[in-house]
């Protein structure tokens, strides 16, 4: 899902900028913030690093490019 399809699906679809900054800051494990990515494919931000992103994401079986 991007940070745009969550704003959409919380009723709030041009709060995508939020929902980044929200998932940036959220140090919750039980919501997988690592799922979220830019509308364009592009990782985004990720407040353990974007390296724990990617080896999460593919942990999961994401396939990166």
């Amino acid at each position: 899902m991007s940070y745009k399809d969550v704003a959409k699906r919380a009723g709030s679809p041009r709060a995508f900028r939020a929902v980044g900054s929200i998932m940036k800051n959220n140090y919750n494990p039980e919501v997988p913030c690592h799922r979220v990515i830019c509308s364009n494919g592009e990782l985004g931000e990720y407040n353990r690093g974007i390296n724990k992103k990617r080896a999460l994401l593919i942990a999961e079986g994401a396939i990166l490019e």
